[in-house]
């Protein structure tokens, strides 16, 4: 029986759609493979700053006494390890190579009476920042800006001594976020304004002496689709009072050598503009340190943290070794 000509073009026409949808399945196949693979083979680009663990354990800001203190506190790190989960990895899997920050802050702490307070502390970072673009070459730059500065209040109240307290304040977005090169992970500034809520215990028995500080950091929005993570830092210290006298038999001064575990948590960014793939990590960090208290209100402080567990999402930089040094003068 032979096959009207109309039909024989409706079935030729079905076939040729049928054909082009395969082809169209086939190459949205293709195009999705070759998306997952580049995607999973690209080296990532992140880093683990923490410097927000350069805000516990420094044992002058648990305040003994009313008035006003003034402080100037350097910190340092150099990011060039590249690190996955709990060990070393092979660089070529981060873009990022080295992230070297120096962080310079100007601070005061005021005291109305035995109960309330307020403390603020303007930071101002100088970042070199070594990376590979997006053509494969090697690029670096060097940043200085004012940093995001914190505005704290706090309530000493809850016993005679002063040696418990209540911190409480913000974040503010004053540091820059476009900087030229860097993601919004490595920015001097988050663009967020960040709660702070915190508190620290101390005790003494003659010479001897401990204290815990916490400080919790919570972003209170997300600013141009980045929301950094949460970040958890805890200090528990243990210190020494010795005391050196001149000729006569008076205190010349003070020197506390101090010991401290210092615990740093931050969880991953979010929004389109974060990497929550290689943000957000845990550590533990083994301080030593010393406290020089002079006559004349001068005071002293100056630490090394040596990390000793170091457990980071994806790839990310560490640094092997942290600087923390402040002098303060209390009138």
């Amino acid at each position: 029986m032979r096959i009207p000509f109309f039909y024989r073009e409706r079935m030729n026409v079905k076939k040729i759609l049928q054909r082009s949808r395969v082809r169209r399945s086939f190459l949205k196949i293709v195009t999705a493979a070759i998306l997952l693979l580049s995607g999973t083979s690209r080296p990532a680009s992140a880093c683990a700053c923490g410097c927000g663990v350069f805000n516990v354990g420094t044992r002058w800001m648990m305040i003994t006494g009313t008035g006003l203190r003034v402080f100037f506190q350097y910190s340092y790190m150099d990011q060039n390890r590249n690190w996955s989960r709990l060990s070393l990895a092979e660089s070529s899997f981060n873009n990022d190579k080295e992230i070297r920050t120096s962080f310079y802050t100007l601070g005061f702490q005021y005291m109305f009476d035995r109960d309330w307070g307020i403390m603020g502390q303007f930071p101002y970072w100088d970042r070199y920042f070594n990376t590979i673009d997006n053509f494969g070459a090697p690029v670096s730059v060097d940043h200085k800006a004012i940093g995001d500065v914190r505005l704290l209040g706090m309530y000493t109240g809850f016993s005679p001594d002063m040696s418990k307290a209540l911190l409480f304040g913000v974040k503010l977005p004053t540091g820059p976020t476009n900087l030229s090169i860097m993601d919004r992970d490595t920015q001097i500034g988050t663009g967020t304004t960040d709660l702070l809520l915190g508190g620290y215990h101390a005790a003494q028995l003659d010479y001897w002496g401990w204290y815990l500080q916490i400080m919790w950091r919570h972003a209170l929005n997300t600013y141009q689709d980045y929301r950094p993570g949460d970040s958890y830092n805890m200090a528990l210290g243990f210190h020494y009072d010795s005391f050196l006298q001149d000729s006569s038999g008076e205190d010349k001064y003070k020197f506390t050598p101090i010991v401290q575990l210092i615990a740093s948590i931050r969880n991953r960014d979010s929004g389109a503009n974060s990497d929550p793939s290689n943000t957000g990590f845990q550590r533990l960090y083994v301080a030593p340190g010393f406290e020089i208290d002079l006559k004349n209100n001068w005071q002293l402080y100056g630490e090394v943290q040596v990390p000793v567990y170091t457990l980071v999402n994806g790839y990310q930089l560490v640094a092997l070794l942290l600087f923390n040094a402040s002098i303060s003068y209390h009138f």
